[in-house]
């Protein structure tokens, strides 16, 4: 689940007096590696004025599902205050064929308060300390992948990327660090228009093996990207598209399918061909 989450965090704009009616973000995507299919994963977000909830899930087909067994659900719910939202809880649950486990936490204005991970995360002697200071002013993966503008220009303003998005997982603490790469055109069913295309670099802070060869890996990887696509209306970006070089191939996690629902009858998203 953190792949499909590098990177990112989501703004709702509320009318004043009139009671906030919910809009509906749906997109599937395609999980690939080294241009092998592994399996699909999806996201739906809901927003009700500043309020949002948002549900993914990750499901491996084929050979991988046969392996590994993998599939993985995540829930995240808040509040968006500012330049990132403020989780309230988190909670995912990954499979595999032979584990489970599962994570829940729950959040106080971008602080975290409680922490429960079933099983217990093993102790490793090269294991970075999680520090109290680690547990503040953060998201969660899920509510990272909502990007609000931080540019008093268009949603397409090239600093829209230009950001540090600071993530706790629960059990690790980490920055994604994203740049400004290019701006670019996009067509998936349900989206046509254009996307910024920002640079990602992972920053371990906490909680990470030190002395793993992934960790070092990750750390100098200069081969991640994000595209995002704009939400008009709640004046958001949504990932469309993410890539990582890992150490076995590139793994591409691709919108497939973007359906926007809202309710209150607002103008559909910029670019949209619904």
């Amino acid at each position: 689940m953190r792949m499909i989450a590098p990177a990112v965090l989501a703004l709702a704009l509320v009318g004043f007096g009139a009671p906030a009616r919910a809009q509906t973000l749906q997109v599937e995507y395609d999980v690939t590696l080294a241009g092998l299919t592994l399996g699909k994963a999806d996201l739906t977000s809901t927003f009700e004025g500043p309020k949002y909830k948002m549900q993914a899930g990750v499901k491996l087909m084929g050979l991988a599902k046969l392996l590994t067994g993998g599939k993985g659900a995540a829930t995240a719910a808040g509040t968006i205050v500012g330049a990132q939202p403020q989780p309230a809880s988190f909670a995912v649950t990954s499979r595999s064929s032979d584990d489970q486990r599962t994570v829940r936490m729950g959040l106080a204005s971008g602080n975290v308060e409680a922490v429960e991970i079933v099983p217990p995360i093993e102790e490793k002697p090269d294991r970075v300390p999680v520090k109290d200071i680690d547990k503040k002013g953060v998201v969660d993966p899920i509510s990272a992948l909502l990007m609000p503008t931080v540019s008093a220009g268009t949603l397409m303003d090239s600093a829209n990327c230009n950001r540090t998005i600071p993530v706790f997982d629960g059990a690790a603490r980490f920055n994604v660090v994203l740049s400004y790469k290019e701006t670019r055109q996009a067509e998936v069913p349900g989206y046509k228009g254009p996307v910024l295309v920002c640079k990602a670099r992972y920053v371990p802070v906490s909680g990470h093996r030190a002395l793993r060869p992934s960790t070092k890996f990750m750390e100098e990887n200069k081969d991640m990207s994000v595209w995002l696509a704009p939400l008009d209306r709640q004046k958001l970006l949504v990932p469309l598209r993410v890539s990582v070089r890992t150490m076995i191939g590139v793994s591409v996690v691709e919108a497939s399918k973007w359906a926007f629902d809202d309710t209150a009858g607002a103008v559909p998203i910029s670019g949209s061909t619904q």
